[in-house]
């Protein structure tokens, strides 16, 4: 078989017109010619203003290529034709080639099979130039995009998984673990009843024997009451002012209760002489617990209103307002 260039691109002779069907593997092994001279030589078409940009060495994009065939549109100037837009494009111009060998070779089985594929190829490439819908990405991506964050070196994953990173998320998870925890106890501590725990208003406070002739502030910090002995009785005060609530203090020097917030006076046994104190402190119900010690009751008090028979004798000695010492 025997070849002969013509032209810009590779003519089979006559005498091969019957080896025609191998052809195209030998014409794609060769080195394919360069896209202005392929264009230029096979087209006669090409504007002098297009070989320019041809001429140039750089490719259009399939963007490239639509916005300028719609600039020419908008100046009323003639679209790019299709020899323009594949040499524009850098594509290999081996349609025209074929095409205008195979009359000169007159092989008419050869010539129809040569330049279908071809032109094909470039009218779809010139419709898809036309409607801006291109096929693959050509240029320069878009900033924003995953493909501009790696043209720019920048990495389109997560960070990397080392310790440092790990031991970060762990914390980031262990904080919002905690703070919905405590969210959710207090969204649910909202539904449980507020509850006040007072201390009981019933408790021992030892034997009678326990205590002297006098008073007695030991369970004051703790009970509010003063245990006081006289030489034949033992009894429970109250310790609350009867003016505004307040609580005396015990003043051994003076021998009497003293109230620091308005100046009420008591004397040893809880009766009122001085300040605004209305009425003596009240008493609490005292009794013998079966174990022998004394058990007071302070949600039980004996009183002894003004101008009214007082209380604080009530009881047996065993039980009531005072015991028998």
């Amino acid at each position: 078989m025997s070849w002969e260039a013509g032209g810009s691109g590779v003519v089979a002779a006559p005498a091969a017109v019957a080896e025609a069907p191998a052809a195209p593997a030998a014409v794609a092994t060769a080195p394919p010619p360069p896209a202005a001279a392929t264009a230029a030589g096979s087209n006669g078409n090409i504007s002098e203003e297009v070989a320019k940009w041809v001429a140039l060495g750089k490719k259009w994009s399939k963007s490239a290529i639509a916005a300028e065939q719609a600039r020419r549109g908008r100046k009323g100037l003639t679209p790019l034709n299709d020899a323009e837009i594949t040499a524009l494009l850098g594509e290999p111009a081996e349609a025209a080639a074929p095409a205008a060998a195979a009359p000169a070779a007159g092989s008419a089985a050869a010539a129809p099979a040569r330049p279908a594929a071809p032109a094909v190829a470039a009218s779809a490439a010139a419709s898809v130039a036309r409607t801006g819908a291109p096929t693959r990405y050509v240029g320069t991506p878009a900033v924003g995009t995953s493909k501009a964050a790696a043209a720019g070196g920048v990495a389109a994953v997560g960070p990397e998984d080392n310790e440092v990173n790990q031991a970060r998320r762990r914390m980031v998870w262990a904080t919002v673990a905690a703070f919905l925890t405590a969210w959710f106890l207090a969204f649910f501590r909202f539904f449980l009843p507020r509850t006040l725990f007072e201390p009981a208003t019933t408790f021992k406070i030892g034997y009678p024997s326990d205590y002297g002739l006098g008073v007695d502030t030991k369970w004051q910090q703790k009970y509010r009451i003063w245990v006081d002995r006289t030489p034949d009785r033992i009894f429970v005060i109250y310790a609350r002012c009867t003016h505004l609530g307040c609580t005396p203090d015990w003043k051994p020097s003076e021998n009497k209760f003293k109230c620091p917030c308005h100046g009420s006076g008591y004397d040893s046994e809880g009766i009122n002489f001085e300040g605004p104190a209305p009425r003596p402190m009240d008493r609490a119900h005292v009794e013998v617990a079966p174990d022998g010690q004394i058990l007071v009751d302070v949600a039980k008090l004996y009183q002894w209103p003004k101008g009214q028979p007082t209380q604080f004798n009530d009881g047996d000695g065993s039980s009531g307002a005072w015991l028998r010492s």
